[in-house]
């Protein structure tokens, strides 16, 4: 079993209901395991300023699927939610599901890149990230804490408590 996290963000049609079926549909996934799930945090939109804010959560889960067979099950959730992919980047959204860090590889594809691009410099996945795994050092050996403590909190604040599915 290789252990995964992945990062949960929706700030259209009741995000946070959004965020929490994402939780119950990660712990279906076939030869998977939620380990772990973080609070739900609020967090303003990346992007354009004129849309709501959002849902976020990170969750620690265990599997045995390869990288882009998770990446699949991860979008097959995304569309069962309705999320509808645009054009417009960093726009709203039902549901985003992003994976952050399988195990220690560095996966660069066309599909896929792992550690996920953004992910250093987002409070809205950093810090729910080291409330489930404070230790985690980053497979290009960078501490989580070293992050956390560079990056600015930008109105992030914690609205509901850590899923159990």
């Amino acid at each position: 079993m290789t252990e995964v996290y992945v990062a949960i963000g929706s700030n259209l049609a009741d995000p946070l209901g959004q965020a929490r079926r994402a939780v119950s549909a990660l712990a279906a996934l076939p030869e998977s395991a939620v380990q772990q799930a973080s609070s739900f945090y609020s967090s303003r939109p990346m992007g354009p300023a004129d849309q709501p804010d959002y849902v976020n959560a990170v969750i620690r889960l265990t599997t045995r699927l390869p990288p882009l067979a998770l990446l699949d099950q991860l979008q097959s959730i995304e569309l069962e939610q309705g999320r509808v992919r645009k054009e417009e980047r960093w726009g709203p959204r039902s549901l985003d599901l992003d994976l952050l860090l399988y195990g220690d590889e560095c996966i660069q594809s066309e599909r896929l890149t792992v550690p996920h691009y953004g992910m250093k410099e987002r409070e809205f996945v950093l810090l729910p990230l080291a409330e489930i795994a404070p230790a985690l050092v980053l497979p290009c050996g960078t501490p989580l804490n070293d992050l956390v403590a560079r990056c600015p909190r930008n109105d992030l604040a914690i609205i509901a408590p850590a899923a159990h599915p």
